[in-house]
């Protein structure tokens, strides 16, 4: 009996991982995982080291608000894997966020590293907590806390944090001092995401949807399309998908979708992603009212005929309930999950190429390598050099996928999968176990 025939004899492939719902981001995950793991034919036991992290760390993080009442938060990282290197991962704030959504964000973390060839293992962190409802100085109290309970793991040797939701640069500066006071020195590569003066990285903020763009280019190139010849959607309109618009727009593609929290806007005749950007800006980050677009709903958007569809809002946002219904010829997830596994069987039906989440917001991760490189050398680069070998790389990536893809007549996500688990996989064998 072959590896593969014993792990489906024993049920061994539904073992890890939390029961969610049936559409849960991890769920998608797992399921693709142990697809990857099916064609590798791993081993039950590296099938279990690869889908269970290395070490789980919950925090209690007591601040004194500024009533002088203390309250008590709960913190948490995860640290998936760190077999290829220092594990690496966003802190998200949120009044929702547990242990075992970080989980899922971390394991997503090993393999988009990977895939991209970023030298990190996977990592993800977060607090409990409604930032919303914190002062400043409150908020300032719980990062240096929860960086505090963190010391002995973090490090630039060891764990590197970033933004995620609810984070920004400011809360990145507050956790490289207090790991720097507490270290005697300063110490700024144990973080990214930081700001510019402090040893941020240019092009950090625009990457992951320069990252985006540049993987749509190459799927395009692959079906004999130019980009000035494409309609382009976009769904959602905040740093990723704001940036991939208006890089497509730069391109020449024909933006005919966009749309935020507040709807969809279409204009058959195209949009100009300046202006939108402009009157979102002047309108407080919001299109409601934007007078150059129809107003439709964001269903009726995923719907569009277009070449080119970029879901960059949320997870979860085609289904079996509406994947019959989309109409590109290319899908690009700046989100994470948009697309449900129960889907992709649905586009791969229609002749719908997905480039998956893992390689197509890959990006961000990957000019975060590039900001610890520089604060390790202490040497700087310009934002030209830093979006040259970002393109270098995402193309790079694509590519690998590829091949695994042609090679194994397999789709675009199912490769990223299996190079990456392969890469990590390969790496830990080479390693071996320490006992």
């Amino acid at each position: 009996m072959s590896n593969k025939e014993k792990m489906r004899t024993t049920g061994y492939y539904k073992e890890p991982g939390p029961k969610l719902n049936e559409e849960s981001p991890f769920k998608s995950m797992m399921e693709r995982f142990q697809f990857a793991a099916e064609i590798l034919e791993l081993d039950e036991g590296m099938f279990q080291y690869l889908a269970n992290p290395v070490k789980q760390i919950t925090v209690s993080i007591p601040v004194v608000m500024d009533s002088g009442d203390i309250q008590v938060f709960e913190g948490y990282r995860v640290i998936h894997d760190n077999v290829l290197g220092p594990s690496k991962g966003g802190i998200r704030f949120a009044p929702d966020v547990n242990i075992e959504e970080v989980k899922a964000l971390a394991s997503w973390m090993t393999w988009k590293c990977a895939i991209a060839n970023v030298p990190f293992g996977g990592a993800k962190g977060g607090v409990r907590c409604d930032p919303k409802k914190l002062s400043t100085s409150e908020l300032e109290r719980l990062t240096r806390r929860y960086t505090a309970n963190m010391l002995e793991v973090f490090g630039p040797d060891r764990d590197i944090p970033a933004p995620d939701m609810n984070t920004d640069e400011q809360i990145m500066a507050w956790i490289m001092d207090t790991y720097s006071m507490n270290a005697h020195k300063t110490e700024t590569a144990v973080v990214t995401g930081k700001p510019i003066i402090l040893g941020g990285s240019h092009g950090r903020k625009e990457a992951t949807g320069r990252g985006v763009v540049t993987v749509t280019l190459a799927a395009l190139n692959k079906l004999g399309l130019a980009p000035n010849k494409c309609r382009t959607v976009v769904q959602g309109f905040g740093n990723v998908g704001s940036v991939s618009a208006k890089l497509m727009y730069e391109q020449g593609a024909k933006v005919i979708g966009i749309s935020d929290i507040t709807g969809g806007y279409y204009n058959k005749n195209g949009i100009d992603i300046i202006d939108a950007i402009e009157f979102a800006k002047n309108n407080g980050n919001s299109l409601e009212g934007y007078p150059e677009a129809d107003k439709i709903t964001n269903e009726e958007l995923l719907q569009l005929d277009c070449d080119v569809l970029i879901p960059a809002a949320k997870e979860d946002q085609i289904s079996p309930r509406n994947a019959d219904k989309i109409n590109a010829r290319v899908i690009v997830e700046g989100a994470n999950g948009p697309v449900t596994a129960n889907a992709d069987a649905i586009l791969e039906g229609n002749d719908i190429m997905v480039v998956p989440d893992i390689l197509a917001n890959a990006g961000g991760v990957t000019v975060s390598y590039f900001e610890w490189v520089q604060d390790r050398q202490g040497y700087f680069w310009t934002e030209e050099r830093v979006n040259r070998r970002l393109n270098r790389m995402m193309r790079a990536a694509f590519d690998n996928l590829f091949n695994v893809k042609e090679e194994h007549n397999i789709t675009l996500r199912q490769a990223a999968y299996v190079f990456g688990i392969n890469k990590v996989a390969t790496t830990l064998r080479m390693r071996g176990i320490y006992a």
